[in-house]
C-alpha cells in the first residue's frame, strides 16, 4: 500500500462505527468513511472536541453539524496551501490521501526538468476537481491544463493555485466536459508529456452527460493514449470504485500504454495511517505508469 504519511496539518486520529475522527490543521471533524466497518471503543478525547460532524442520513445523504467551525480555513502540505470549507456529501475539497501520488508524481517531473531544464513539460489533468494535483504539478515545474466539469470547482482550485504562490504558474482553467475535451484534443493535434485523471463513480457533464466509471472509464484511457507524446512521462488514474481493484487498473494501463509506448505499471491501494492506534485506513487505488 502507498501511504501519504508526509502530512504536517492533516491527520486521521481514529476510526469507529463507520466514521473517522480527523485533525485538518487546527479543527477536529467526524465524518463517514465507507471503509470503517467496525465497532470499536471510542476512546479518544476529542471525539468530545468535535468542530464538525457529518451526519450520514439512512435515506442517503446528510446534513453537517458545526461546533465552532469557520466557513473556511486552510492547510499546508509542503510549500502547497489548500482552501477548505464543509460542503455537500461529506467533503471538504481535500482528498489527503492523494499527497502519495502528488510526491510521485512530482519527482518524476523534477528530474525530467533536471536533465532538460529547458523542456516544456505538459501536464493535463482530467476531473481535476479543486486541484491538488494541478498545483503539485505546476510546483514541480510542468504546465498544466486543468479541466473539470464544475465551473464551481474550477474556481476553487484557482484559489488554491493563488495560495500556494502559483497564480502566474503556467495553467490553463477549463469547464468542460473531460471525455469531450479528449476528443477535441485528439482532433486538434494536441500531445501532452503526462495525463492525472481522478474519475468519479458516477457524474454530469456540464450539459447532462452521463458519466459511470465501469462503462466510460476504459474507453477514456484508449483516446487518451492517442494525445500523448511518443516517449510520455507518467500516467495516474485513481479509483474510489471498490469494483475497481489495483489488478484492474493495472491491466487497463498495461492492455493500453504498455502495448503501445512500452514503459511499466504499477497499482495498489492508497491509505493514511492512523495516529492513534498505527493502523493503516485503506482509501481506494491508484494505478501509475511510467515511460
Amino acid at each position: 500500500m502507498w501511504i501519504a504519511d508526509n502530512w504536517k496539518d492533516y491527520e486521521v486520529i481514529d476510526t469507529s462505527k463507520g466514521e473517522k475522527l480527523e485533525r485538518w490543521g487546527k479543527y477536529v471533524l467526524l465524518r463517514p468513511d465507507p471503509q470503517v466497518i467496525w465497532d470499536t471503543e471510542r476512546k479518544h478525547p476529542l471525539y468530545k472536541k468535535l468542530n464538525g460532524h457529518y451526519h450520514r442520513s439512512s435515506k442517503g445523504g446528510g446534513e453537517w453539524e458545526f461546533f465552532d467551525l469557520p466557513a473556511e480555513w486552510s492547510i499546508n502540505y509542503g510549500s502547497l496551501k489548500f482552501n477548505l470549507k464543509p460542503f455537500s456529501f461529506k467533503h471538504t475539497g481535500l482528498f489527503p490521501e492523494q499527497a502519495v501520488n502528488w510526491d510521485w508524481f512530482s519527482s518524476i517531473i523534477k528530474k525530467a526538468k533536471a536533465e532538460k531544464p529547458d523542456r516544456e513539460i505538459k501536464v493535463l489533468n482530467l476531473f481535476a476537481y479543486t486541484g491538488g494535483a494541478t498545483c503539485a504539478a505546476a510546483k514541480a515545474g510542468a504546465q498544466v491544463t486543468h479541466v473539470d466539469a464544475s465551473k464551481g470547482m474550477v474556481a476553487w482550485a484557482k484559489e488554491n493555485a493563488v495560495s500556494s504562490g502559483l497564480a502566474d504558474a503556467p495553467i490553463r482553467w477549463l469547464v468542460d466536459d473531460c471525455v469531450k475535451f479528449v476528443e477535441r484534443e485528439i482532433r486538434r493535434g494536441n500531445k501532452y508529456d503526462a495525463i492525472i485523471m481522478d474519475p468519479p463513480s458516477y457524474g454530469r457533464g456540464p450539459k447532462g452527460e452521463t458519466w459511470k466509471i465501469e462503462e466510460s472509464v476504459f474507453p477514456l484511457i484508449n483516446i487518451c493514449a492517442d494525445i500523448l507524446k511518443e516517449e510520455p512521462l507518467f500516467f495516474l488514474i485513481n479509483s474510489y470504485t471498490t469494483g475497481l481493484q489495483p489488478a484492474v487498473l493495472t491491466y487497463m494501463l498495461n492492455t493500453v500504454l504498455v502495448n503501445r509506448f512500452g514503459g511499466k505499471v504499477e497499482s495498489d491501494e492508497i491509505g493514511l495511517k492512523v495516529s492513534s492506534n498505527g493502523l493503516v485506513l485503506p482509501c481506494g487505488a491508484s494505478g501509475r505508469y511510467t515511460g
